[in-house]
């Protein structure tokens, strides 16, 4: 399993990926709000999206774990 993790704590704005969609390496799956910037996350890495860890709204730290890929 690959993981998708927060770059930076930040509250979740849109989660571009739902579970059984493929993404690729500099794909946007996630964009965060920190300190009023949106940071958009990328996929590091390809895969089919598994398992989606985050809702809107939901603020994460920096490492917390977004997204599981296969």
């Amino acid at each position: 399993m690959k993981e998708v993790t927060a770059s930076m704590a930040g509250t979740v704005l849109t989660v571009f990926v739902t579970a059984g969609v493929q993404v690729n390496p500099g794909q946007e799956v996630v964009m965060l709000e920190s300190m009023k910037m949106e940071i958009p996350i990328e996929s590091g890495t390809e895969g089919v999206v598994r398992e989606v860890k985050v809702r809107i709204g939901d603020f994460v730290n920096e490492g917390d774990v977004l997204l599981v890929l296969e």
